[in-house]
């Protein structure tokens, strides 16, 4: 008889055994309750990734850009870990110009998408200091969450006010921090909300974190994507202040989140975080890591430099217009409350009143019965932190936006409580 193997790997007990949720993973759960019978087409309102719209295709500028890379032949070849140089000085230069203050390319760490950008920097946090906190937003990207699970670093959350375009409750936010405290993470424009911070609430952040101690981790993967009376401001306008780590990517603004080409910034004038050793941990991090493609990355300067203004004015009026339709359509129902307009990136979040439903009992159950009844997908916003609200995706063609809300409207009428 075999004797049966004593195996040295298993599990650790201390980990959860739930942990924090992404929005793929939900999105995935949410698809498999979809009616296969169903002949009507899928309407995506759950993720932020409309390039599956002609009406939302990238400029040609840009694929010309990889063609050439390509073409060229010389890109072919592994990348230094930190990105090459043209590449980062054209993101550099790229970024400078929202700036009071010019970023070198040594500045510049270029990252497989802002995703690894997220994964390399809670790591380094986490190497640096085993007991440091971070304080991330509710409701936010719950991938900041996850990964930090990933790296045993402790979250901590602060609100963002709702009936105050979705700021920082900064008194609030002050109260959780301790010693161990080292970042805060900020998403402007915002996801899930798609609220625009004003200049004055990024300066009360700034002076905040400055208080505190502690840097700040700017999600600014949205740069740009604005369309009502607020207009974007970088974080790093005020990097005197406070450090700051920039975040971002060519996945929003350009609409290629398959290529996957991100990026960490340091916005330091004062070299406060070259001075503190998180540079060399990022470094050391992503010489660990795989690289952006060399041939993506080697498009980069002439996909900034050939990319005319009338390609993103043409992407921010397609987004204002989805803006209105989102905002006037879910007014129509009385089962949703949306509190604000959206006012940037590709988001809104909404609301459920559960008392005026007959069988909906919260977000969760929401969004599997309508993918099931009507073909629409939408994330629950408990997966992003606001349990019985809804993170509704507006950046699709206007017709199929208008043909999903006509359809929630429906769904949420046959789920009313009769009158």
């Amino acid at each position: 008889m075999e004797m049966e193997n004593k195996w040295n790997f298993q599990g650790n007990g201390e980990l959860k055994p739930e942990p924090p949720t992404t929005v793929r993973g939900v999105l995935t759960m949410i698809m498999q309750n979809l009616n296969k019978d169903d002949q009507r087409s899928i309407i995506p309102l759950g993720h932020g990734d409309p390039s599956a719209f002609p009406c939302f295709r990238t400029s040609i500028s840009a694929e010309d850009a990889i063609v050439d890379s390509v073409r060229s032949g010389k890109f072919n070849c592994y990348s230094p870990s930190v990105g090459i140089l043209p590449a980062r000085r054209a993101i550099a230069e790229y970024l400078s110009n929202d700036l009071p203050y010019n970023l070198s390319p040594d500045d510049v760490y270029l990252t497989i998408g802002c995703t690894q950008a997220i994964e390399v920097v809670l790591t380094a946090i986490s190497l640096s200091n085993p007991v440091a906190n971070i304080l991330l937003s509710r409701p936010g990207f719950p991938y900041y969450e996850t990964r930090a699970a990933c790296s045993n670093l402790e979250v901590r959350r602060y609100d963002l006010l709702p009936e105050q375009g979705w700021e920082v409750d900064l008194e609030a936010l002050e109260s959780l921090a301790d010693e161990n405290t080292v970042a805060m993470v900020i998403i402007n424009p915002g996801n899930p909300c798609g609220n625009v911070y004003t200049s004055q609430h990024l300066k009360k952040i700034a002076e905040t974190a400055r208080k505190l101690g502690i840097l700040v981790i700017a999600d600014e993967v949205y740069d740009h994507l604005t369309f009502a009376n607020t207009p974007f401001v970088p974080m790093g306008t005020f990097g005197s202040v406070v450090p700051v780590l920039t975040l971002g990517s060519i996945s929003k603004r350009w609409i290629v989140p398959g290529w996957r080409l991100g990026w960490i910034v340091t916005c330091d004038p004062n070299a406060i975080l070259q001075k503190s050793g998180i540079m060399k941990s990022i470094t050391g991090c992503l010489e660990v890591s795989s690289d952006a493609p060399t041939f993506i990355q080697a498009a980069i300067p002439q996909i900034i430099e050939n990319t005319k203004e009338d390609f993103f004015l043409k992407i921010v009026e397609m987004l204002r217009g989805a803006a209105d339709i989102c905002f006037d359509k879910l007014n129509e129902i009385p089962c949703i409350t949306c509190p604000s307009k959206p006012e940037g990136s590709m988001f809104v979040m909404v609301k459920l009143n559960l008392s005026l439903f007959d069988d909906i009992s919260d977000d969760v159950e929401f969004s599997l019965k309508l993918a099931k009844e009507e073909s629409v997908i939408v994330l629950p916003g408990v997966s992003v932190g606001l349990k019985n609200w809804l993170r509704i995706t507006f950046a699709c063609d206007h017709s199929i936006l208008e043909d999903g809300l006509g359809r929630i409207k429906g769904f949420c009428g046959r789920h009313a409580k009769k009158q």
